[in-house]
C-alpha cells in the first residue's frame, strides 16, 4: 500500500484542530518504513471547478498559505486515487481535510472537497463510473454528500450508531449490499475512544479497513484508496491510522 505525502502538509496554515503543530508528524512516525511514500502534485483549478464553484475557488485563493496547501492536499487524494484505480491501494495522509466543502461553502477545518475532487476526477477521465465512499469520520460529511446528491452513481455512506459494535455491523452490512468500481475511505479518526468521539477502539480501525479490503476484492477488483479527515488526539492518532492501513493492505 503506498501512502500519498508531502512534507508540506506539517506546514501550520491555519488555527485550527486539524492545522495543529504536530499532527502530521505524529502519524508520518507511526507509519516509518513500513509504507511506500509518493509525493503529490497540486490539483489544477481545473481539477477544482469539477466540483466547486469560481466563487467559492476565489475565496479560498485569497487565504495565501491556506490555498496553497488545500491545493497540494486536493491533489493528494488525485494522485491516491489514481494509484487505486492502477491497481494499487493507497492513503492521501493530507491535510487541510475536506469532506465539509461543499459546491459554494466550506466549514469545519475544510476548504476543498479533497474526495469528491478525486471522484469527479475518475469519473471525467473515464477511470470510473460508480464509486462508494464510506465516511468513518465523527462527523457527517455534508460536503460531499452535497455534491454528489443528484449522482446516483456515487454512493455516500456515513454511519450512525452509536455503539462501537453496532457501528462496524453496519458497515459490513451496508458492504455486503453494494456494488462499485472503486470504494474509498474518508478517514476521520475522531470517532476513537481517546479522542472527541469515545467510541471505537484502534483495533477496530483495522477491522474496518479489512471489511474495505474485503469488498475491494470481491466487488471492484481490489480497487481502494482513503484520505485522512478529522483525528485530534495526537498520542493515537498516528497508531489509529496504522491500524485502518493494516487493514486495506
Amino acid at each position: 500500500m503506498k501512502v500519498v505525502y508531502h512534507q508540506r502538509f506539517t506546514k501550520v496554515y491555519a488555527r485550527d484542530p486539524a492545522a495543529a503543530a504536530g499532527r502530521m508528524e505524529s502519524i508520518r512516525r507511526e507509519l516509518g518504513g513500513r509504507f511506500q511514500f509518493v509525493q503529490p502534485k497540486p490539483a489544477e483549478i481545473e481539477d477544482l471547478k469539477l466540483v466547486h464553484s469560481d466563487l467559492h475557488i476565489r475565496g479560498i485563493q485569497r487565504m495565501g498559505l491556506t490555498y496553497d496547501i488545500a491545493l497540494l492536499a486536493a491533489g493528494g487524494a488525485i494522485r491516491a486515487a489514481e494509484l487505486a484505480v492502477s491497481g494499487e491501494p493507497a492513503f492521501g495522509l493530507i491535510r487541510p481535510p475536506g469532506h465539509h466543502a461543499s459546491r459554494d461553502h466550506c466549514w469545519g477545518f475544510c476548504f476543498f472537497n479533497n474526495m469528491a475532487i478525486s471522484i469527479a476526477k475518475l469519473k471525467e477521465e473515464g477511470k470510473i463510473r460508480t464509486a462508494l465512499v464510506l465516511d468513518i469520520d465523527l462527523h457527517f460529511g455534508d460536503g460531499t454528500a452535497n455534491i454528489f446528491r443528484d449522482t446516483p452513481e456515487v454512493i455516500y455512506f456515513h454511519p450512525q450508531a452509536g455503539e462501537r459494535g453496532r457501528f462496524i455491523d453496519s458497515i459490513a452490512q451496508f458492504l455486503s449490499q453494494h456494488e462499485a468500481e472503486v470504494v474509498a475511505v474518508s478517514a476521520g479518526f475522531d470517532r476513537h475512544e481517546a479522542d472527541w468521539g469515545r467510541m471505537l477502539t484502534t483495533e477496530d480501525y483495522c477491522t474496518i479497513g479489512k471489511l474495505v479490503k474485503e469488498f475491494a476484492q470481491r466487488v471492484c477488483q481490489g480497487k481502494r484508496y482513503g484520505v485522512l479527515e478529522g483525528g485530534y488526539n495526537h498520542q493515537v492518532l498516528g497508531r489509529n491510522v496504522e491500524a485502518l492501513l493494516n487493514g486495506m493492505a
